[in-house]
């Protein structure tokens, strides 16, 4: 372990504090040495999409390398219908933390920034007494506030000898910090367990543990290399997807043959450790060949990645059994979105269809969770930090529009929770319009408004605003368009009206883009 990590986290156990820049806080009415509030172990990883979990079926279940995300799954309660409400990371991200939607915690895309300034869940837990602490990716920007420690990755971090920036080191801006040899998903691991370890024993602790995995481009340890040798993948049935004739699709999207080139393109200048197994060429292959040769090989890199992530959780598991915590610590693995398998033809997220928008996670808590247990509730990322407040008894952050979902996962859901979501993805391209919907346990509707309005990292070029409207329960791959359907005209216009209530309820509405007030008044409602 680094001298500086290990410094800093003896200072932060010792009641220091000097490394760390934080005052331990009080507990209101409780007795320190008495606490017996959950231990909370919070566990992100990014892009790790439920088709490759295992837990939720699919065509790569059997192949999923995942017996630790199986055994919590057994061991806990499994969430069906999680979603978040903008699918890109540093926006998810920023949604855990506040309980708040885009529009009102100000991360609208990857180029914003949450503020240290804005209060989120780990300060109202540093606040109630909790020792807290954050490992790994953080793709916030700005200096981590609320937690007692912190060693986080400059933005996205790297997959081999990654930089660790800390309180002792803090530089905005600049991937200057202390160098540890390895891979990243072993390393955030080992710093995971040796802070829980040195941790105050007297006092319930909240550790985020964030893995940068499995993130593009999808790199794995050596001991994964043989993984899935001579293994042939079975396809989605809309992998051959190319364009929107035959769905309806309104947009083009971001289709394999992006890493097509990216790998061909890193191949032929020499820069064979960009990506994983490279040198890669498609030369002399028609489309469909192109397209099932990439996807063999997508699959095979993103599924040993994976695998590194389930070893590591095991990991963690075992250092609360060899700590004897296990049972009055609350266990949650949860990606930050979703991610494109080849579904539609498509590799990223962002879009509002199942495979991006729906966050996999279990939660293992043995005091108060049933095992082997699974939630079909309509469940938000906002959510999160209201449910962490709950168990821990401190208040939710001051932004949050989100509800503790604890009592559903105790199979008492209550009877005015949520029927439908709002969504909106900001950012503006072409070929992934900017565009917001709402999902019920059967049906979506999307509206795709196609203007990049004042979000960062858009294009300036607009697309025509279009809808899309699918029923999931006779179509959930969503391969059919069928908003232009007469059959249908009643439902999308109560959704179109639920939509907009949504939008109402939420405070989304828009009062300083007039344009796209304009958009809404317009035919396209």
């Amino acid at each position: 372990m680094n001298t500086t990590v290990k410094t800093t986290i003896n200072l932060c156990v010792a009641g220091l504090f000097v490394q760390c820049g934080q005052t331990p806080a009080t507990q209101s009415g409780r007795n320190q040495s008495d606490d017996d509030r959950p231990n909370i172990l919070f566990i992100l990883s990014d892009d790790h999409t439920a088709q490759a979990w295992g837990v939720y079926g699919g065509i790569l279940s059997e192949y999923a390398r995942t017996s630790t995300i199986r055994r919590l799954a057994e061991e806990g309660c499994v969430l069906e219908h999680c979603f978040c409400t903008n699918s890109i990371s540093v926006p998810s991200r920023a949604s855990i933390l506040t309980g708040a939607y885009s529009h009102r915690n100000h991360v609208y895309s990857l180029d914003d920034a949450l503020s240290s300034e804005t209060d989120h869940i780990a300060k109202q837990m540093q606040a109630g007494g909790y020792q807290t602490a954050l490992l790994g990716k953080w793709h916030l920007k700005k200096k981590p506030s609320g937690f007692d420690y912190f060693a986080v990755f400059h933005d996205q971090g790297d997959y081999f000898n990654p930089i660790f920036k800390t309180e002792a080191n803090w530089v905005e801006n600049r991937n200057i910090g202390d160098r540890v040899e390895g891979f990243s998903t072993d390393i955030v691991t080992e710093k995971t367990i040796d802070w829980i370890k040195n941790r105050q024993k007297e006092r319930p602790f909240m550790v985020f543990c964030h893995y940068k995995a499995t993130h593009e481009p999808w790199h794995f340890p050596e001991r994964m290399k043989h993984l899935f040798d001579d293994t042939v993948f079975p396809e989605p049935d809309n992998l051959m997807e190319f364009d929107q004739t035959a769905s309806g699709r309104t947009f083009i999207g971001q289709q394999l043959e992006n890493l097509t080139l990216r790998w061909s393109s890193a191949s032929q200048n020499n820069r064979l450790d960009q990506y994983p197994e490279l040198p890669f060429s498609a030369a002399g292959l028609d489309n469909i060949q192109t397209r099932k040769k990439t996807y063999q090989k997508f699959v095979r890199d993103y599924l040993r990645c994976g695998a590194a992530i389930d070893e590591n959780i095991g990991r963690l598991l075992q250092t609360l059994d060899d700590e004897g915590l296990r049972d009055n610590t609350i266990v949650i693995y949860v990606s930050d979105q979703g991610y494109f398998l080849g579904e539609h033809g498509f590799m990223d997220k962002r879009m509002m269809y199942e495979e991006s928008i729906r966050m996999p996670f279990v939660i293992r808590y043995p005091k108060e969770i049933k095992p082997n247990t699974r939630n079909r509730d309509i469940i938000l990322n906002v959510d999160f930090a209201s449910l962490l407040a709950d168990y821990a008894g401190v208040e939710a952050p001051q932004l949050s529009q989100g509800r503790s979902f604890r009592a559903n996962l105790q199979g008492n859901t209550p009877d005015d929770w949520r029927k439908s979501m709002y969504y909106r993805y900001w950012t503006q391209h072409v070929v992934r319009p900017a565009h917001l919907g709402i999902r019920t346990d059967r049906y979506k509707l999307m509206f795709f408004y196609g203007d990049r309005l004042n979000t960062t990292g858009s294009e300036d070029k607009t697309t025509t605003p279009a809808w899309e409207f699918y029923d999931l329960s006779v179509d959930p791959s969503e391969d059919h368009n069928i908003y232009a359907e007469p059959a249908h005209k009643a439902t999308i216009q109560q959704l179109k009206q639920e939509l907009l209530n949504l939008r109402n309820e939420w405070g989304d509405n828009d009062e300083d883009t007039p344009r796209m007030q304009e958009i809404i008044k317009l035919n396209y409602w």
